[in-house]
């Protein structure tokens, strides 16, 4: 099956973390959050993804030719922004191969079962089949009208509260016919608001609820709480759990930080408290320091006795 990931984002509400680094290669433990999304997907069931990109182009292409993978990897480049429906469309321009393709946005981590969807899709003769999450609050998303044999009747693109008609939401991973994706535009538009709903009308779409978890990791608290949904689902192959945290290789120590990420080399004086944060690597967090939910960027220095909340710090900084 062939994937395409959606990463044509700015990632904007991260910054200053992403103003010299593209978003998707931001690390989620000892994995970037763009591998991260992929990895939901069987590594046997994938054989081509594309990566829909407007933006740091370069930099996904040389972390691709220096981290080899079992899949091809392929990047249809964005001149500008074309919204998800126009996203689709360029890329599935770079298609080979017959049969449905997954379609991923680049900001989830979730335990959506592939598989089960592919099958749901397959038994159902769907032309889009749609993961489904419940949430209390569902005017920021898609919302899906679900009937009794796995089949979505309607689609409302982020309705305004109280006008939802159901608390299903579209979870970022869809199976899409090759018929129904040939006939996407590359023009602008929206593969939420001009594609599905009329799929949905026309009764070709189906849609799988899914249980565990889902985070969009595009803001600094989600970043936050997609990095402690990794540690607690055990969804890393280095470094070591220490309780609710996760610590890289070469960590100085393991002993104040609560409920936190601490990447690769990441020197920690005894007298610093840490809670509900992310460290990346080379970081060196000092004497009497006190963080809660704070992103400490890669390389950054925390000087004696500073007190941090809620705060995103760049890489190499200096505090």
């Amino acid at each position: 099956m062939e994937v395409i990931v959606l990463v044509g984002g700015f990632g904007t509400r991260l910054r200053p973390w992403t103003e010299d680094r593209v978003k998707p290669l931001l690390p989620i433990l000892d994995k970037t959050l763009l591998e991260r999304v992929i990895e939901v997907v069987p590594e046997d069931l994938v054989s081509r993804v594309i990566i829909a990109a407007g933006h740091g182009v370069q930099q996904i292409e040389n972390f691709f030719a220096d981290n080899e993978t079992n899949y091809e990897v392929v990047i249809s480049i964005e001149k500008e922004a074309l919204g998800t429906g126009g996203a689709v469309g360029l890329a599935a321009q770079k298609l080979k191969e017959t049969g449905p393709v997954l379609i991923l946005n680049g900001d989830l981590i979730s335990s959506v079962n592939v598989r089960s969807l592919i099958e749901h899709h397959n038994l159902t003769g769907s032309k889009a089949t749609l993961s489904l999450w419940e949430v209390e609050d569902p005017s920021r998303f898609g919302v899906c009208d679900l009937d009794e044999e796995g089949m979505i009747r309607r689609f409302q693109e982020k309705p305004a509260p109280g006008t939802e008609f159901s608390n299903l939401i579209n979870a970022g991973c869809v199976v899409v016919s090759r018929d129904l994706i040939e006939n996407f535009s590359s023009d602008k538009h929206s593969m939420e608001r001009v594609v599905f709903p009329p799929v949905a009308e026309s009764g070709n779409m189906a849609g799988l609820v899914f249980s565990g978890y889902f985070v969009d990791a595009g803001t600094p608290s989600s970043y936050i709480e997609a990095a402690q949904t990794c540690i607690q689902n055990n969804r890393f192959t280095s470094g070591i759990r220490v309780a609710e945290s996760w610590y890289g290789d070469g960590v100085s120590n393991t002993s104040n930080s609560n409920r936190c990420s601490i990447g690769s080399n990441v020197n920690i004086e005894e007298s610093a408290i840490l809670s509900d944060c992310v460290v990346l690597k080379n970081a060196k967090i000092g004497n009497g320091v006190k963080l809660e939910r704070c992103l400490i960027g890669e390389g950054a220095i925390i000087s004696d006795n500073t007190f941090l909340s809620d705060a995103v710090v760049n890489h190499y900084a200096i505090l």
